[in-house]
């Protein structure tokens, strides 16, 4: 009798897009200084990059969808690095307060987590339509611990279909920016660990300057 594959299991996409709306609006949180263009700007084109984005899914044209979801993507990142740049470049002139530059450090720390996790999520394995032809998740750059059960396990737990989802990117993008490890995920991809090192020294550098800041405050 021949086995047939699992069936597809649709990921929903709104978490990543909430993700990305959500770094939009930190972005208003930082003070002119420290932003590119209006404060509105980036929230409105990430919001403006949606439309096409869902349109290209819901019509199941899957290279546009994944095409539009890196444009908008490396625009997020772009912002963000560049306002971590403005970040340090406003510290050794102590023009900002030290309300706007501890409000401006915490939201750019946010959204590196939000940024990077976007990016493992849109990278692993193919990204989510991959995912979802496969159907079960076996193979990626990162070992979550649900890749290492047998099938007995996965069975008792109702996961025999496993795959991640962004809210599993999201924490291991948390665990990164916190703990400067992937914790319970170990990472298997070059890629992967490249830029699990890049995010690792952009929260580092974060904390590590806003400490010094302050410190020099007091």
């Amino acid at each position: 009798m021949t086995t047939l594959p699992p069936p597809a299991r649709l990921e929903p996409r709104w978490p990543a897009m909430l993700a990305l709306l959500a770094v939009g609006g930190l972005r208003l949180a930082l003070p002119e200084s420290l932003s590119v263009g209006p404060a509105w700007m980036l929230i409105t084109v990430v919001v403006v990059l949606m439309v096409p984005t869902a349109w290209a899914r819901q019509k199941g044209l899957n290279t546009l969808n994944r095409v539009l979801g890196y444009l908008v993507t490396s625009i997020v990142t772009a912002d963000m690095v560049w306002s971590l740049w403005l970040l340090v470049a406003a510290l050794p002139s102590h023009k900002e307060s030290p309300k706007d530059l501890l409000r401006s450090a915490a939201a750019l720390w946010i959204a590196n987590i939000l940024v990077f996790a976007s990016w493992y999520w849109r990278l692993d394995a193919g990204g989510p339509h991959a995912r979802e032809l496969r159907g079960v998740h076996t193979d990626g750059a990162f070992l979550f611990p649900q890749m290492t059960l047998d099938q007995q396990a996965k069975r008792a737990m109702g996961e025999e279909t496993w795959s991640p989802g962004f809210v599993d990117y999201l924490f291991l993008a948390f665990n990164t920016s916190t703990a400067f490890s992937p914790t319970d995920s170990p990472v298997l991809s070059r890629w992967a660990k490249m830029m699990m090192m890049v995010q690792a020294l952009i929260s580092f550098a974060t904390v590590a300057l806003l400490a010094a800041r302050a410190v020099n405050i007091l």
